[in-house]
């Protein structure tokens, strides 16, 4: 969807107040139905990089993520998990739900990097 106008708390804001250490170089999602996916913490760093619980002024129905999604533009839609129940630091990406059945771990839309190689 575009021009949305998704409210939240950036994940580095999460990071400042977490204060994972060092050797966590990526973050794993986890949601209400038992969907994950992980990211680079470097990916998740940007102003666009959030937890939302808003889209257009609104609260999140739960067909979008309710109570909370992850937003990641710049990857695939798959990687923007939605029903969000909790996150983990880690030392290193973890395959999700689709990165284990031959999706791109990347995601890298801009890229076309949809399908592992």
């Amino acid at each position: 969807m575009l021009d949305c106008k998704w409210e939240g708390v950036r994940i580095r804001d999460i990071e400042a107040l977490v204060k994972p250490r060092n050797v966590a170089r990526a973050v794993t999602f986890e949601c209400a139905d038992n969907y994950t996916t992980s990211l680079y913490r470097e990916e998740l760093a940007g102003d666009a990089m959030l937890l939302a619980h808003k889209l257009n002024g609104e609260p999140l129905e739960e067909g979008l993520g309710f109570p909370v999604r992850l937003i990641v533009p710049s990857k695939y839609a798959y990687k923007s998990a939605l029903w969000v129940v909790g996150l983990r630091f880690t030392r290193g990406k973890e395959l999700g739900f689709w990165e284990r059945r031959g999706y791109s771990d990347s995601a890298d839309v801009w890229r076309n990097d949809r399908y592992r190689r």
